[in-house]
């Protein structure tokens, strides 16, 4: 899966976004697991989680401080 854009981001409700973040950890998890067992193909996947989650979350922070 490629990495998400910060300009598509973007355009998505803080509601999608907060969705989407939560989906992403989920992933995460599920696979550090899975690497953890030896069990995943696609190891770099990871990374691009970890890149897509601090994308995620530094939108939200923006938003956060944009809005107070």
């Amino acid at each position: 899966m490629k990495a998400r854009k910060a300009v598509d981001l973007k355009e998505l409700t803080t509601d999608e976004l907060n969705n989407t973040l939560r989906e992403a950890e989920e992933t995460l998890v599920k696979h550090r697991f899975q690497k953890a067992l030896s069990q995943l193909q696609d190891t770099a996947y990871i990374r691009t989680l970890r890149k897509d989650i601090a994308r995620l979350k530094t939108i939200l922070g923006e938003r956060a401080t944009v809005g107070a």
